[in-house]
């Protein structure tokens, strides 16, 4: 008998994979201690900490600031009353888990709780002053070549929309940086094509572009924070510099004095996704755009801007033809994703779903929900206001698209591949069937042929099917 690596179609299905956009507090959360520790340091992330706990760990902190000394853990119990143990588990689990606070032994043995010092000190210095002042604090002369906030708003939109552009494959890429498409290869929202290793958008790079403005930025920021050392720069100190952002004013500048080269290679990144504007790159000055100040937005899912896949544009018709009333190239590379376009006027645009273009879509990893999702969300309104001749539907598209669309994924869906070991070449009938029917009372079994005495096992259970078979072979 001889057995050989391969894979074999099972009749299981994969489920989709779900982009994750986490908040500060579940960033944070994964990151290590010692990190942790490192980010403390900084006023600004210890200030922006505090305000995304919950309300009740937040009056723990604040009762605890000030306290030079652990206090026993029974206290803190103490100060919530039994019909709300559920809020204080949730908010000593939230300072446990953000270190914020660690568990220090009271004379006596008893357990007590007491604030991390460094982030104590630092959210005293952020809350109540003093400290070093920042360093885009520095006064400047007026701004001769002043730029106000709808100025700041369009930079800001033309910039991200460049990174939106090229994830779509439009013709509008100019502009995107290099460290821009490394970071899309890296979070895996892109891939490169095997054939002529161009990038192409993924699953998740189709469910990035579903999420709100806000969450975009910020999921794309915890990528570039995450390859940030090979870049020889500080993660912690990066992101106390957004952060530090957050907390600016919408239209004002602010001076580049006292900055660190790493912060001023920092600052670039940022000019090029839009979250700042700088005229010249030794202007000296610079502008926070909405996209910085609104990352904290994310838990909220608020968008700082109004991108041009925003709005209710979209009239789908049970003849599958997809109306799309915009000017925007971006939504017109958008809905080229999975609709075969026939005509483009001033205004509107015409596309039909087709089965060659829906599946072109499934196969660069776009799910039919998530088609169907994009649909629904950018529906006109008086898509809203149809009755779908008669029928009760909860979504605005006629339920032919519906079933039309899963249809076609369900053609793509009928097999998916399992890793697993070929067993073969057995020198008897009797031999085969010892193994198949202990392949098979065990789980491990995925198919067999009895005419051909051929048999494949899951991966994961061949150490065990081969240590069988050594005990059958030396008891025979």
């Amino acid at each position: 008998m001889s057995e050989s690596s391969k894979s074999k179609s099972s009749s299981s299905t994969n489920p989709s994979p779900t982009l994750q956009c986490k908040d500060l507090h579940e960033y944070l959360k994964s990151r290590s201690p010692q990190f942790l520790e490192t980010l403390y340091n900084y006023p600004t992330i210890c200030l922006a900490v505090y305000r995304e706990l919950p309300e009740l760990a937040r009056h723990f902190v604040i009762r605890l600031l000030f306290v030079e000394q652990p206090v026993p853990q029974a206290v803190v119990a103490s100060w919530v009353t039994q019909t709300h143990a559920k809020e204080q588990h949730k908010a000593c689990e939230a300072l446990s888990e953000l270190s914020v606070w660690q568990e220090a032994p009271i004379p006596g043995g008893l357990p007590g709780w007491m604030l991390s010092q460094s982030f104590k000190k630092n959210l005293k210095v952020a809350l109540l002053g003093g400290g070093r002042p920042w360093s885009m604090s520095s006064s400047l002369e007026p701004d001769g070549k002043a730029r106000d906030v709808s100025f700041l708003d369009a930079y800001a939109l033309e910039r991200w929309e460049c990174v939106l552009h090229y994830m779509v494959g439009s013709t509008q890429t100019e502009g995107i940086s290099a460290d821009a498409v490394r970071i899309l290869l890296q979070a895996g929202l892109m891939n490169r094509d095997a054939e002529d290793g161009t990038a192409v958008i993924t699953r998740a790079g189709f469910q990035f572009l579903l999420l709100s403005t806000a969450k975009q930025v910020w999921l794309f920021l915890q990528h570039y924070l995450h390859t940030a050392e090979k870049r020889s720069l500080s993660a912690a100190e990066c992101l106390a510099f957004l952060y530090q952002l957050s907390f600016s004013t919408l239209g004002k500048d602010y001076s580049t004095e006292g900055m660190s080269n790493n912060m001023l290679v920092f600052l670039q990144h940022l000019r090029e996704f839009g979250l700042v504007y700088q005229r010249k790159r030794k202007a000296g000055r610079f502008y926070p755009t909405r996209l910085a100040l609104n990352i904290t937005c994310v838990k909220d899912g608020v968008a700082p801007l109004q991108t041009a896949a925003s709005s209710g544009y979209i009239i789908a018709e049970t003849n599958y033809r997809v109306y799309a009333y915009t000017t925007s190239a971006l939504q017109v590379a958008l809905l080229g994703l999975f609709t075969e376009l026939v005509y483009r006027f001033p205004n509107v645009v015409v596309g039909v779903l087709t089965r060659e273009s829906v599946r072109a879509a499934l196969r660069g990893g776009i799910s039919a929900q998530q088609i169907i999702t994009y649909l629904e969300q950018h529906s006109h309104p008086q898509m809203l206001k149809s009755d779908q001749g008669g029928i009760r539907s909860s979504s605005s598209l006629p339920p032919t698209v519906l079933d039309q669309i899963r249809l076609w994924e369900s053609e793509r869906n009928r097999f998916t591949y399992t890793e697993g070991v070929v067993y073969n070449q057995f020198l008897s009938q009797a031999e085969f069937n010892v193994l198949r029917d202990y392949g098979r009372s065990s789980g491990a079994l995925v198919w067999a042929a009895d005419r051909t005495r051929t048999m494949v096992v899951a991966r994961a259970a061949h150490d065990d099917v081969k240590r069988y078979w050594k005990r059958y072979s030396k008891a025979t």
